[in-house]
């Protein structure tokens, strides 16, 4: 099959692509997951563009970025653990279907095989723009669960975000996320206990930007 230039919209749009979208949401919702659907992907691709925007990428890179935040949490289809690596290699098989060029597959795949806290690393700036964008959504209309008696730890620190803002400025090398925390149904030190691993890596995400991560909760400076 001859190569072709993939866009963000071409992949947005193919059949199966959103196939695996939909059916890896499905398989998180049984386990009791927050929302992965086209919320989250969409979300995560449009803050990685924003800040490979304000880092000077080329606009290909930005592509690219955009398709691999798209395709991220693909790999929930098989199983969450790894999903990851699971996620890269349905990617692959799904863009050299679609005929892109293998080296800007490779460039995609690793991101995605990367942007997990469990073993991932900023290995390329779309990689580390990715990580950033995915572990910085965290809101309120995630949550699937509408007991809020019934709410575990994760439901009550999604629940709790009133508001989520990623600003970069780039006269000060800085990114930084602010979140609006409603402390009725958690607290700092909760939003510690699931996030802290996500934390540290988009801080080193940031710092293979050039750049650094600062968190703020309601206005006070914790990271």
């Amino acid at each position: 099959m001859s190569e072709k230039l993939i866009t963000f919209k071409d992949v947005k749009n193919n059949p199966e692509v959103k196939l695996y979208i939909e059916r890896s949401d499905v398989s998180l919702s049984k386990q009791g997951f927050t929302e992965h659907s086209y919320g989250h992907v969409g979300n995560v691709a449009a803050v990685t563009e924003y800040i490979l925007i304000k880092h000077g990428s080329s606009e290909r890179d930005i592509q690219l970025a955009k398709i691999a935040a798209y395709l991220h949490d693909i790999g929930n289809l098989i199983n969450r653990e790894n999903h990851s690596q699971s996620g890269a290699i349905i990617a692959f098989r799904l863009l050299e279907k679609m005929g892109m060029d293998p080296a800007e597959i490779i460039t995609i795949v690793t991101a995605i095989g990367n942007h997990d806290e469990g073993n991932g690393l900023p290995v390329s700036d779309i990689a580390a723009a990715l990580i950033i964008a995915d572990k910085c959504d965290v809101r309120r209309s995630r949550v699937r669960n509408n007991d809020i008696a019934s709410f575990d730890i994760h439901d009550r620190v999604n629940y709790s975000v009133q508001n989520a803002d990623i600003n970069i400025i780039t006269e000060e090398n800085l990114i930084s996320l602010n979140l609006t925390l409603d402390k009725d149904y958690s607290s700092i030190m909760d939003y510690f206990e699931i996030f802290l691993g996500r934390m540290v890596l988009c801080k080193k995400a940031a710092s293979s930007l050039g750049m650094i991560f600062r968190l703020q909760i309601n206005g006070q400076r914790v990271v």
